[in-house]
């Protein structure tokens, strides 16, 4: 990711932003079946987003061995 505001910390809190609005507007209107739904599609798009955080720190890329 490159510096400034365009941080893959930002896209995080972009993203949890974005899922605290969808499930709220979910949790007013819709039926039980369409809620858990969408909580578990929440739920699954974060437990990949955590793995996808904890290989990108457990796996660095292949430029950063050769720089090494």
């Amino acid at each position: 990711m490159q510096t400034g505001h365009k941080t893959y910390t930002t896209y995080g809190i972009g993203c949890a932003m974005v899922w605290l609005v969808i499930l709220a507007v979910t949790s007013r209107g819709d039926d039980e079946d369409k809620r858990r739904t969408i909580r578990l599609t929440c739920a699954g798009w974060w437990l990949g987003w955590l793995s996808a955080t904890i290989a990108r720190y457990v796996y660095p890329p292949p430029g950063r061995w050769r720089n090494a």
